[in-house]
């Protein structure tokens, strides 16, 4: 199966330019950067006679996760430089922001897991050793780095119920790609229990790191500060296809309760913005889509956020937040966005029924009285309107109970990365 994979990707390889090209057109790739992901040798580095510690972690969840681990490593152990690599243009936007306070940390694109690409890439930047974040688990890279013999180790592991039953179809092979791991730090008790089945060895379950991610509120700057502070509003986050009316009309009947309010909704796809304000104003709801650094009209009752990177400039000022993909029954087994940076900027969270991807998490929010399941309109109305009755933002108490979670799973993850590195670094 393996060698089937292989011939595969290889035979892929030159439509991948064309299905890059596009995806550059419609501006999801980076517009210079791009070529990384095809032509790994084509932006060239010069690089230090250090060790070096490669973190492939896609998007921006997983990306965030690893900076307090770079933290860490860095202050302890001064001979060591970073790769750190990601798939998605948010992340890489990101990383350009927050790797800046870094002067050993490289950032790139992730190749396409081809073979000769996989071997060029890790030939070029010959790491020591190789950390792959939550469910990042690429055959032919971790073939290519068992044929180098560089370490690698899984970390924040997360494997789903559906990806697991495909695994199991090619079990041999499953077992030994995974059986290259050397250590495997999971960030939840089913991906401890499925990697069991696998038969590997140094399986630990810590909890979820990205619950140590970091976010300096003093960073955060919102053009629309003074207008939504001094506004009745509730934010919808993350919502997906389908459970736009939902929210719409969880506005209309807050309406009927509180004059004046203002729902502001983030899609999920920010291309999805005009088809929300088509619905919106069919609903006779006066509709306004924001762009980045416009200011909301004070006659809107709608608001739809249409740039990247704006949850956390509304998370920051909203009391209650509804978390979206958590609607939609026919996503119940890939539902849920994390509600982790909503908990950590002190928001009262509500979600639908269908979190798989954030069961484990949602679980300790509920105990901790952070978050809330809602199964309808109806219910989610009514504990908004008890949060808007005073709009006024606490602050502290919930971030306060994420951040000290957070700080032990750091702790307990620190403690296993620094042997896999003691352990293989000699």
């Amino acid at each position: 199966m393996i060698l089937l994979y292989r011939i595969f990707t290889i035979i892929l390889y030159p439509f991948l330019f064309i299905f890059l090209y596009y995806r550059k057109l419609i501006n999801k790739e980076d517009p210079i950067r791009f070529k990384e992901k095809i032509l790994p040798g084509c932006f060239n580095v010069n690089k230090k006679n250090t060790k070096l510690i490669w973190f492939h972690a896609s998007s921006i969840g997983e990306f965030r996760s690893i900076i307090p681990i770079i933290n860490n490593l860095s202050s302890g152990k001064k001979d060591l430089d970073f790769l750190v690599t990601t798939s998605t243009v948010s992340s890489g936007n990101l990383a350009k922001i927050e790797l800046k306070k870094f002067n050993n940390v490289y950032h790139r694109y992730f190749p396409f897991d081809v073979p000769f690409l996989m071997n060029k890439f890790i030939r070029f930047w010959n790491p020591d050793r190789i950390f792959l974040v939550d469910s990042e688990i690429w055959p032919n890279l971790i073939l290519t780095a068992k044929k180098y013999k560089i370490p690698i180790a899984l970390i924040n592991a997360r494997i789903t119920s559906k990806s697991f039953k495909k695994w199991l179809i090619f079990s041999k092979t499953a077992k030994k790609i995974f059986g290259t791991f050397k250590v495997c730090i999971c960030s939840n008790f089913e991906t401890k229990k499925f990697l069991e089945q696998l038969e590997l060895k140094n399986i630990n379950y810590v909890g979820n790191i990205k619950l140590a991610s970091q976010i300096d509120e003093k960073k955060i700057y919102n053009i629309n500060k003074d207008f939504i502070q001094n506004k009745r509003f509730w934010f919808a986050a993350s919502i997906h296809n389908g459970e736009e009316i939902f929210c719409l009309k969880t506005h209309i009947e807050l309406k009927k309760k509180f004059n004046n309010i203002l729902t502001i909704i983030a899609p999920r796809h920010i291309e999805n913005s005009k088809k929300i304000k088509y619905l919106s104003e069919r609903l006779n709801l006066k509709t306004q889509i924001l762009n980045e650094n416009e200011k909301i009209l004070k006659n809107k009752e709608v608001v739809i956020l249409n740039f990247f990177g704006a949850l956390q400039n509304y998370f920051k000022y909203a009391k209650s937040v509804f978390m979206g993909k958590s609607m939609i029954e026919k996503l119940k087994t890939t539902g849920g966005q994390s509600p982790i940076e909503a908990a950590k900027l002190n928001c009262k969270i509500y979600h639908g029924p269908y979190v798989y991807n954030f069961e484990e998490i949602y679980k300790i929010f509920e105990k901790k009285n952070i978050s809330k399941k809602i199964s309808n309109i109806g219910e989610l109305v009514e504990n908004l309107s008890l949060d808007l009755k005073d709009p006024v933002k606490q602050k502290g108490e919930i971030s306060e109970s994420i951040n000290e979670l957070g700080n032990k799973t750091l702790s307990s993850t620190m403690r296993l990365v620094d042997n896999f590195l003691k352990n293989e670094i000699k």
